[in-house]
This record gives C-alpha cells, structure tokens and sequence, in this order.
C-alpha cells in the first residue's frame, strides 16, 4: 500500500466537474439559467456516452461548444451525465452529455471558468510500482523534521 500516491490533480477535477453539475442542477429546478447567469460547455463530441444528432457529429468531429441562456428545454441532470433540447438550424436536436467529456465550462455573467484535462480520466490511485520485496533484517529508519521552518515568524 506504500506504493500507491493519490493522484491530487484527478480528484480537484472531479470535484469541480461536480461544481457545473451542481450549477445545472440548479438550473433545471429552476427552469432557466438564474439572473444573467448563462454557460458555454465544450465538450468532446466523440467521447463514450455521447449522443448527438449525426449532422452536428459531421459538423463537429472533435469539439462542441454549446450555450445554455435564452433558449434551452428539458434539462435533465443525472449523476454521470446531463441531456438538453437546444435548436441549430431551426431545428431541435436532444443532446446527452456525460460529465466526463466536457471539456471546459464558463459563466461570462461572473467571469468564472473551468477547464478539464481530458488525460485526467483515469483512476485516482497510481499504482503502478511492483509490491516492494520484504527487506532482509533492515531497521526501519526514521527522520526527524524540525516544524520551525514551517513557522510563520
């Protein structure tokens, strides 16, 4: 178990990918975007649990930037992922969005943003170090730390 390190930088991202899930969900309970509050989400389009109609796939192979403001329907959050009725073209498309695709979010209304690193999508350990061998009749040694340094003065 001494080989496993907790990887610090996936689990601030997750956190904060609940950070926009909990802001859609305040919006859905609310039925719109609250005040002048409005979020782009870019989200990778190829990404697994991604639905999207086929048309906008062709239009954005790689990358998709969406604007949740004036005109939204149906938002429905769930733990993994949310789904939203939006219009491109004059038409309705449904989207379905997992949490983990997305890629970046913002709210300009307050100047907040959020981007996510789409290699941070592993497991929250490392472990990738064999279990170290016994060692022989080797005492464990011990460092003492002198807290000072860490003291304001």
């Amino acid at each position: 178990m001494k080989d496993v390190e907790i990887d610090y930088d996936f689990l601030t991202q997750q956190a904060l990918k609940r950070v926009v899930r909990d802001v859609l969900v305040m919006t859905e309970e609310l039925g719109a975007a609250p005040g002048d509050h409005h979020f782009y989400i870019e989200f990778e389009t190829q990404a697994d649990g991604v639905l999207i109609p086929e048309d906008l796939v062709v239009a954005y192979p790689a990358r998709m930037t969406i604007v949740l403001q004036h005109q939204f329907d149906d938002l429905e959050v769930r733990d993994e992922e949310f789904a939203v009725t939006l219009w491109f073209k004059g038409k309705q498309a449904r989207l379905t969005v997992p949490f983990e695709a997305v890629t970046s979010f913002a709210d300009p209304s307050v100047q907040f943003g959020l981007r996510f690193d789409a290699a941070q999508r592993e497991e929250p350990f490392e472990n990738d170090a064999e279990p170290a061998a016994p060692e022989s009749d080797a005492q464990p040694s011990a460092a003492v730390l002198q807290l000072d340094a860490f003291r304001k003065k």
